[in-house]
């Protein structure tokens, strides 16, 4: 039986490609809907995003819920120095002609979880968890209801991408990432000491675009504008594929390794607010309250990221 999913998610390319490979995998995973969030962009773009990527596939039957603009404490800090104005600059898509539906995303996540049966739905987020910790607030029943929340966030040894200490999802806000690692809900966390293994090669590109059809000559321009920023900044030949990490861990647990530790969230430090503090080698005797997944296989990966989006030609998966 598929897994029922939704997936939080701010849309750049890197959310997109991840929604897309899950909704390529119906004997695997159902998804129920997705939900935006401000991040990368406002929130008026990533739910934009969300809806001209799911237009592109051919999937206006995916409901789309916009939720909270912006962190649970202070401004919210987007990142179009990294994905252009848009969050999704880099080739031109049309608007879209989809809507999102009605409703405020915390509360059709509470209602899509606990109209279920117990431990039946997975949360995937690929953005701040600001919807996540506003859903448990809700209705806080939800956190013992679910199956688990698989997230792209954080790091341990790699430092951070957009302070010198803290990854981009969780420094947005912290104190949301504190309440859901604190929530007791079985979490499996993917790291940038994950993420950065996994690169989008000038070769990896061009078996994307091999694919030949609309949507991967799309993602092809849209990876390439996206991932210049990190080219740049590292020399390296592409930059880190993120989010889709969270769905390919469900598809292919297999591809990753971790260990159980406990995660905090720094959410005071003037150096170091939104760090993931993580008890790798467990000095302080903690609970683990997630597993975390440093690596993964990257050839693998990327083939089955290839092979998903591979799906979408004429019509939907």
């Amino acid at each position: 039986m598929a897994r029922a999913i939704i997936i939080d998610t701010d849309p750049s390319p890197d959310d997109a490609v991840a929604f897309l490979m899950a909704l390529a995998s119906p004997d695997e995973l159902e998804v129920l809907a997705l939900t935006t969030v401000g991040g990368n962009v406002p929130l008026a773009l990533t739910t934009r995003n969300a809806l001209m990527a799911l237009e592109l596939a051919g999937r206006g039957d995916v409901p789309v819920y916009a939720g909270a603009a912006g962190p649970l404490v202070g401004a919210l800090r987007t990142a179009e120095h990294v994905h252009g104005t848009t969050g999704f600059d880099g080739y031109d898509l049309p608007p879209p002609s989809l809507q999102a539906a009605e409703g405020f995303a915390p509360d059709r996540i509470v209602e899509l979880v606990m109209s279920r049966p117990r431990d039946s739905v997975t949360l995937c987020c690929l953005a701040p968890l600001t919807n996540i910790a506003l859903a448990m607030a809700r209705e806080p029943r939800l956190a013992g209801h679910l199956h688990g929340i698989v997230l792209m966030g954080g790091a341990r040894t790699e430092g951070g991408n957009i302070t010198p200490a803290a990854e981009y999802n969780i420094h947005v806000d912290p104190e949301a990432a504190a309440r859901i690692f604190e929530s007791g809900v079985p979490i499996t966390m993917i790291p940038l000491d994950c993420t950065h293994r996994a690169l989008t090669t000038a070769a990896r590109m061009a078996r994307l675009r091999a694919i030949g059809t609309p949507l991967a000559e799309a993602f092809y321009h849209l990876l390439t504008f996206n991932k210049r920023f990190n080219a740049r900044q590292w020399g390296t030949d592409g930059g880190p594929l993120h989010d889709p990490t969270v769905i390919a861990a469900l598809l292919r647990p297999d591809l990753f390794s971790g260990r159980l530790a406990h995660v905090g969230v720094e959410c005071h430090g003037t150096l170091t607010r939104g760090m993931t503090v993580i008890d790798w080698w467990s000095v302080t005797g903690r609970h683990p309250n997630a597993l975390v997944l440093n690596r993964v296989d990257a050839e693998g990966y990327f083939d089955l990221v290839i092979e998903r989006l591979s799906r979408f030609g004429i019509g939907s998966p």
